[in-house]
């Protein structure tokens, strides 16, 4: 599987993105999809994942905010984010693994990162 990250970009504290995570390989849908984010001299942490059959799990602090989709028929998954607010700038990566987890070693497939940058 391969991924690819994009929509990043420049927002104002309060303002939203939605990020998308295009997959490639047709196992796509056997996959469950996390997002990770790392700021600069931080560790890489856990955003939100999907199953394969949907389900889905959040990190604490985005939890209301953020929410995670996937589209098999386009082998995509979205992250739509809310009430950005400056510590959530960071680079954002996807990542495929057979597990539903919110562990970078659980994933296997990682796609670049696309820069998430709010203003405050």
């Amino acid at each position: 599987v391969q991924l690819q990250a994009f929509g990043g970009g420049l927002v104002q504290a309060g303002g939203s993105l939605r990020l998308s995570c295009a997959a490639s390989g047709r196992t796509f849908s056997y996959y469950a999809i996390g997002w990770f984010r790392q700021a600069p001299g931080k560790e890489r942490e856990f955003v939100a994942a999907i199953s394969w059959s949907g389900g889905s799990t959040y990190y604490s602090s985005v939890k209301g905010r953020f929410t995670i989709s996937r589209d098999n028929a386009k082998n995509t998954v979205y992250l739509q984010m809310n009430s950005l607010k400056p510590e959530d700038a960071a680079v954002y990566y996807c990542a495929a693994g057979r597990i539903l987890g919110g562990l970078p070693r659980g994933y296997d497939y990682w796609g670049q990162g696309t820069q998430v940058t709010v203003s405050s």
